[in-house]
């Protein structure tokens, strides 16, 4: 180990923490740590390598201070690390809060383990996502509403009201686009969209106009779906539109979860 996981965590676990380099050099020092505080600042911005034996003192430190706190996260050794694998062990589970310590194509994995522990992929239709959809279409007034889960290829409709077909290819469904943005994905007007005004969905079946998506986190925080409203019109998207939104998600990913 470069000690770059242990950096990367050592970071993460300060901002979590609420805590700054310089408690962790205090506690590091009460230690027995022998480099000086602007040392550590270096180590931590990536300027300056450090033996193992000072990485696993910070890191020990590290780790005492998060025992006061609220943070599960504990920050490995590199003895453990070489041993039994924890550093990789301790990333995962961060689940998505970690997920700057994975590579794009790491995320999409850790992402699709998530949906799989959910099991509810292919699985029948359930009044408890049921009545949420129905919820979305009585706030909305729209001709669709879905809770969709999108694996590696195609997005299944765990509950769907209206005309929007199992089993989509996940790339052309503007869900595809929702899971991989920081929140809702609002769409008031495809066609003058330049992101959209092409899209098949747009131009043929189902003619898609207004789309408004909710992404739902799954098992680790890791996104697996949307819940989503569309309609063959455009139409506005007011604050109250959003929060009631944002409330039926949230109930949804209680059902996720669950």
């Amino acid at each position: 180990m470069d000690g770059q996981v242990q950096v990367k965590m050592t970071m993460f676990a300060l901002s979590e923490a609420h805590l700054s380099v310089e408690d962790l050099w205090v506690r590091y020092y009460g230690l027995g740590g022998a480099i000086s505080l602007f040392e550590v600042q270096a180590y931590l911005s990536g300027l300056l390598a450090l033996p193992p034996l000072e990485r696993n003192l910070l890191a020990e430190a590290m780790n005492e201070l998060l025992e006061s706190t609220a943070v599960r996260l504990r920050v490995p050794l590199e003895d453990e690390d070489e041993a039994d694998g924890s550093a990789e062990a301790s990333r995962r589970e961060l689940g998505a809060a970690g997920a700057f310590l994975f590579s794009d194509g790491e995320q999409e994995s850790e992402r699709l383990t998530a949906l799989d522990r959910t099991h509810l992929l292919d699985s029948v239709p359930e009044d408890r996502f049921d009545r949420y959809t129905r919820q979305a279409i009585d706030h909305f007034q729209v001709s669709s509403s879905i809770v969709a889960l999108l694996d590696d290829r195609r997005m299944f409709l765990k509950s769907v009201v209206g005309p929007i077909e199992q089993n989509l290819p996940r790339e052309i469904t503007f869900c595809h686009a929702t899971i991989r943005s920081a929140g809702p994905l609002i769409v008031t007007d495809a066609l003058k969209d330049d992101r959209f005004s092409t899209n098949p969905l747009v131009v043929g079946e189902p003619f898609i106009r207004f789309y408004a998506g909710y992404p739902l986190r799954g098992p680790g925080g890791w996104i697996v779906g949307t819940l989503c409203v569309i309609d063959q019109k455009p139409r506005d998207f007011s604050g109250h539109d959003g929060r009631f939104l944002r409330k039926l998600a949230r109930f949804v990913e209680d059902e996720i979860n669950a």
